[in-house]
C-alpha cells in the first residue's frame, strides 16, 4: 500500500480467455463497429432521435446486424455509455499510474488530462450530454455514471487530502477542492461543445493551475 488512501480502479480478475477466433474477432469488431456509429449519429441527431436504423446506416451495416449484436436499442445505447465510460477509466488510471512521484504532480497530470485533445471530443462530449441528461430517468445510466464520478471524486478527495497535510493548509477541505475542479472540468467541456472556435485550451489550463495555486501555493507555484 502506498501513501494515498485509494486503490486504482482496475476491473477484477477475470480466467484465462480461450484463444480468440476469427468468429469472435469479427464480432468484436463489429460490435465496436456500431457503438462509434451510436456515437455519431447522437451527437449529431441527440439521442432520442437516433434510430437502429441510423445506426446501421452510419455503420454501413443492415439493422439486422444491429438488433443481432445488441437486441434492442435500450441495450445499445447502455453498452455505448459502458464503452465511454471504461475508455475515460483506462486514460484516467493511465494517467495517474504514470505521473508523479507524489501527489501534487497528480492532481496536475489528472487536470491537464480533462483538458486533452483526446478527451475534449466534441462527438464524445455530446454524448456524455445527452446520457448525463437522461440519468434520473433511466436507473442504468446513472448508475455507470456514479461508479465513474465516485472512483473519480475518491481519488481527488485522496490527493487533495494529503497535499492539505503536506503542506499545513488551513481553513480548506478537500471535499470543496474536488468539487470546484469537477465543476471546473464540467463548465469548460460545455464551453467547449457549445463553441469549440472560441475555446482557448491553453487559458481554461491557465485557470485551472490559478486555482490550485490559491489553495496549495507550496505545491504550485505560478
Amino acid at each position: 500500500m502506498n501513501e494515498y488512501s485509494f486503490i486504482l480502479w482496475h476491473d477484477p480478475p477475470m480466467a484465462a480467455k480461450p484463444q480468440n477466433t476469427k468468429r469472435t474477432e469479427a464480432r468484436e469488431k463489429r460490435r465496436q463497429q456500431l457503438i462509434n456509429a451510436t456515437i455519431k449519429c447522437i451527437a449529431r441527431k441527440g439521442m432520442g432521435s437516433t434510430t437502429l436504423g441510423d445506426v446501421a446506416s452510419e455503420a454501413g451495416l443492415s439493422q439486422g446486424i444491429v438488433n443481432l449484436h445488441f437486441k434492442s436499442k435500450d441495450n445499445l445505447l447502455t453498452e455505448t455509455l459502458r464503452f465511454l465510460a471504461d475508455e475515460y477509466k483506462t486514460r484516467f488510471n493511465a494517467t495517474l499510474e504514470k505521473s508523479g512521484p507524489g501527489a501534487a504532480p497528480k492532481l496536475r497530470a489528472l487536470t491537464e488530462l480533462d483538458l486533452h485533445r483526446s478527451i475534449l471530443d466534441r462527438s464524445k462530449l455530446a454524448v456524455w450530454f445527452a446520457f448525463w441528461s437522461e440519468v434520473k430517468s433511466r436507473p442504468v445510466y446513472q448508475e455507470i455514471c456514479e461508479q465513474v464520478d465516485e472512483y473519480y471524486d475518491n481519488v481527488f478527495l485522496a490527493l487533495c487530502s494529503q497535499l492539505i497535510v503536506q503542506g499545513e493548509y488551513k481553513d480548506v477541505t478537500a471535499s470543496a477542492i474536488s468539487t470546484a475542479l469537477n465543476s471546473m472540468t464540467n463548465g469548460m467541456w460545455l464551453s467547449y461543445l457549445i463553441s469549440p472556435k472560441h475555446f482557448d485550451r491553453r487559458g481554461a489550463m491557465q485557470a485551472i493551475d490559478e486555482y490550485l495555486h490559491s489553495i496549495f501555493p507550496k505545491h504550485f507555484p505560478l
